[in-house]
């Protein structure tokens, strides 16, 4: 799991408690979510040995890129922008970080969009005409079938613990990726939404590391309620 949108590190260790494989911050200055440099900062310093610490961007300016990755120590970057293949390389190249490439899926014709670029990770979002990723919409998870490239897949968009298990048993992805679906509000998670959501996660998974996981949850959501 990719937990997405936090802003803060109660959250990040909540998500990290229930499985998180790669956190992730949102730096784009109009997102409701966007987490600030010092809570950026103690997030990774505190978490980075226990998960991926992953910088969304939107058409950042390289430089500008380079320069907050290095402070915080991003050990991913996904851009959600309309980013190039080239400008996505130097990306790398410059940060030693993995690369997550983004497209909001309309039709199968968006799949072909990534083509090109050999990343290490690609993100299926669902399109919106003006918003990039966060709106709990969901999208035509048959269009994977489209898809071709081994590049392994990130699977975002609309996704909480009501769907995800339907999700991950369509596309089979690496990994699937949740921001507004386990929040209370935008930039704040829910507990019981987030151990929920983890736990029917794992329900797609080997039932013994559910158990295991459940134990786990019991004790992250503990004092919540």
């Amino acid at each position: 799991m990719k937990i997405c949108g936090l802003t803060g590190l109660e959250d990040a260790q909540r998500a990290v408690g229930v499985g998180a494989w790669a956190l992730g911050m949102v730096f784009v200055a109009e997102s409701p979510r966007r987490c600030e440099l010092p809570e950026a900062e103690l997030i990774a310093r505190t978490l980075r040995r226990r998960a991926e610490i992953c910088g969304v961007f939107v058409n950042e300016p390289l430089d500008d890129l380079t320069e907050l990755a290095d402070a915080i120590g991003l050990t991913m970057i996904q851009l959600h922008g309309d980013e190039g293949p080239a400008y996505c390389d130097e990306v790398r190249r410059r940060t030693g970080a993995k690369i997550i490439k983004a497209v909001r899926v309309h039709s199968g014709a968006d799949l072909r969009l990534l083509a090109p670029y050999h990343v290490d990770f690609h993100l299926l979002d669902a399109h919106h005409p003006t918003l990039r990723g966060g709106t709990g919409e969901t999208w035509d998870w048959e269009l994977v079938a489209q898809r071709r490239s081994k590049v392994p897949l990130i699977l975002s968009g609309g996704l909480h613990p009501e769907n995800v298990e339907a999700a991950i048993a369509t596309v089979y992805p690496y990994a699937v990726d949740v921001a507004s679906g386990t929040e209370a509000e935008p930039g704040r998670k829910d507990p019981q939404r987030l151990a929920d959501f983890a736990a029917a996660v794992a329900r797609t998974g080997d039932p013994e590391a559910e158990e295991d996981l459940e134990a786990v949850i019991a004790e992250v959501t503990e004092g919540t309620e």
